[in-house]
């Protein structure tokens, strides 16, 4: 068993009773500990892990984690991975958000590997390639929805006229604004159309029209909790399709039988998304106490028409997922029984000509 003579790192009893799996790797980038909670996600042992090269495990890009961290420890900063794929020794393929903690003056020790894991569906977008069949279907639902809602929003325009209570003046506002996005996603599915140019974005205006949304939904029934980092800058981006994609999250966590929700934001540096580094991204996070992700459910719940409800469409997940990637972000997850944590990465700034 390796030895931890640095008096900033813990010993390797601690280290062996984290739940967190943990790599420390040498100047080559070579595996010199790695801890239980590592090797039994992994499905090796401890001691086939010593020794190797830190390129065996890596299942999608060979040389990624090995890049960033050679980045840590020039720089000293504790960079990130998200979705990174891991297959060791020719294993079954799993995915982990990575966190480079670089280790100076430990040597032999460089850098330290934090993985949490996260089940993601890792091929092409299924929300974009979805069958023709589907698609078909959404247009006959598309056409069905619009009769029933263009009379829905002008009897909105009609009581608007009557109210002069703010609160209800408040609810019928949310009417009308969510009734105007159904109305544009009826027409983008009818008529397909060009992406809209992004525009700035000020993620808590987005958040605070989905905790709207989810009060009037649930009622009294289930808490919504803010945590918002009041100096995240705008991000370029849809406002409505960002509002459509975090509405998704939490009507699943409404769905999940939960009774306390919390929105939270923060902000994320030196991070990769997709192979890209960026430096500065928002990390929204939908957190909640119900049931969680069943198991079975874990490698697939991105894909369309795989819900965990027998009444659930199993299509919010996978269009969350393709507004994340439209706006070259991340859509993950962690979960267990009173507590699910999904979290949608944003980079800052969008691409120079505004589109996706």
């Amino acid at each position: 068993m390796p030895e931890l003579a640095h008096p900033d790192l813990p010993s390797i009893a601690l280290l062996d009773q984290l739940a967190t799996p943990l790599l420390l790797l040498d100047g080559e980038s070579r595996i010199h500990y790695a801890n239980p909670a590592c090797a039994s996600w992994l499905g090796v042992s401890p001691r086939r892990l010593v020794e190797q090269s830190l390129v065996v495990l890596e299942a999608d890009v060979p040389g990624k984690l090995g890049a960033l961290v050679e980045r840590a420890t020039a720089t000293g900063l504790i960079l990130q991975a998200r979705r990174v794929g891991l297959a060791p020794q020719g294993g079954a393929e799993r995915f982990a958000d990575v966190h480079v903690v670089p280790l100076a003056n430990a040597a032999p020790l460089f850098a330290a590997l934090e993985f949490h894991p996260v089940a993601e569906f890792p091929g092409m977008d299924p929300a974009i390639e979805m069958p023709a069949a589907l698609s078909a279907a959404l247009k006959g639902l598309a056409h069905e929805v619009r009769n029933p809602l263009a009379g829905l929003q002008g009897a909105a325009q009609l009581l608007g006229r009557r109210l002069r209570d703010p609160d209800e003046r408040r609810y019928l506002d949310v009417i009308t604004a969510e009734s105007d996005r159904l109305s544009a996603l009826v027409e983008r599915l009818l008529v397909p159309q060009a992406p809209r140019p992004f525009a700035p974005v000020n993620v808590h205006e987005v958040l605070e029209r989905v905790r709207v949304l989810a009060e009037a939904d649930a009622g009294w029934s289930v808490v919504v909790q803010r945590d918002y980092d009041p100096s995240l800058p705008e991000l370029a981006g849809d406002t409505d399709r960002l509002v459509q994609a975090v509405w998704n999250l939490v009507r699943n966590a409404l769905e999940s039988g939960s009774s306390e929700i919390r929105l939270r934001t923060r902000a994320e540096h030196e991070v990769a998304i997709a192979d890209e580094p960026v430096k500065l991204a928002v990390r929204v996070d939908v957190i909640d106490n119900g049931r969680g992700v069943p198991d079975d459910l874990g490698t697939r719940i991105f894909l369309p028409l795989v819900s965990g409800r027998a009444e659930g469409t199993g299509l919010g997940l996978p269009l969350a997922q393709a507004v994340a990637r439209e706006h070259r972000g991340a859509l993950s997850f962690r979960s267990r029984p009173g507590h699910t944590v999904f979290t949608l990465l944003l980079p800052v700034e969008g691409r120079p000509d505004g589109t996706r």
